[in-house]
């Protein structure tokens, strides 16, 4: 099992920047695929982006290309997001998880493993 943690959520205006970081550990090398997902009250969660292979594979939802990036470190210890020109709808709980097996999802019904999220509020 792989544990998670999220952190550098917080409040910010729109158009600002926020980086979140997500520490793994346990059996992370078990694991191919991370990726970031979003909960807003009232809504669904939805996948933000995914990375595979160490970095080989990404995914963007739509509504966050090229406005984020993720990436994750070479012992896939620490996975990253960053997010720029942020807007009040990206306004969410953000959640890191994990999964055994490709293919590159942003799924989250195909991921196993999850972090307790961190809150991320983009004010107007």
């Amino acid at each position: 099992q792989v544990q998670l943690v999220e952190s550098g959520g917080g409040s910010v205006q729109a158009g600002g920047s926020l980086r979140l970081s997500c520490s793994a550990s346990g059996y992370t090398y078990r694991y191919a695929c991370m990726g970031w997902f979003r909960q807003a009250p009232g809504k669904e969660r939805e996948g933000v982006a995914s990375i595979c292979g160490g970095g080989g594979a990404t995914i963007y939802a739509d509504s966050v290309k090229g406005r984020f990036t993720i990436s994750q470190d070479s012992a896939k210890t620490t996975l990253y997001l960053q997010m720029n020109s942020l807007k009040p709808e990206d306004t969410a709980m953000y959640y890191c998880a994990s999964k055994k097996w490709g293919p590159i999802s942003n799924d989250p019904d195909e991921y196993n493993s999850w972090g307790q999220g961190t809150q991320v509020t983009v004010s107007s």
